[in-house]
Parts: structure tokens; C-alpha cells; sequence
């Protein structure tokens, strides 16, 4: 798991926040169903999502290789 300065036990640090947006491309699809995006190479995966699609992500969640989002709508964007 990551630390409160986002490092791993290996010293790695995570490219992602937790709470923070990003604008990202769904360049694949996860065996689940989930949309996989990568933000600096590091995977993310975000259900609902399709490939192919340009899409602002919420973080929820980081692990030490990959992390969760949600979909942000569009109202929250304004």
C-alpha cells in the first residue's frame, strides 16, 4: 500500500491522487468490463467506461500497481 506521501513499501512513488481528476483516454478493456486507462503508465481502471473514450476520472482508490476511478459527470465539471 502507499503511505500518506503516496510511496510504496518499495519506495515507488504513485502517480495518481486519490480525490484528484484526470483526463484520460480508455485504451482498453479489463476482464471484468472495466475500462483501463494509464496516467504516467500507471493502469487505472474505471467501470462503466468504454475504449475509445476521452473521459475526466475521479480517483477513488490506489494500490501498488494500479488504481480505481469513477467517471466524472458532466455537471461537476461546471
Amino acid at each position: 500500500m502507499f503511505d500518506d506521501n503516496n510511496y510504496d513499501r518499495q519506495g515507488r512513488s504513485c502517480p495518481v491522487d486519490v480525490g484528484t481528476k484526470y483526463d484520460v483516454k480508455i485504451e482498453d478493456q479489463g476482464k471484468d468490463g472495466d475500462g483501463i486507462a494509464r496516467i504516467d503508465g500507471f493502469v487505472v481502471f474505471i467501470p462503466g467506461a468504454e475504449v475509445g473514450q476521452e473521459i475526466t476520472v475521479r480517483i477513488n482508490a490506489t494500490r501498488p500497481k494500479f488504481a480505481f476511478g469513477e467517471i466524472v459527470d458532466d455537471e461537476e465539471e461546471e
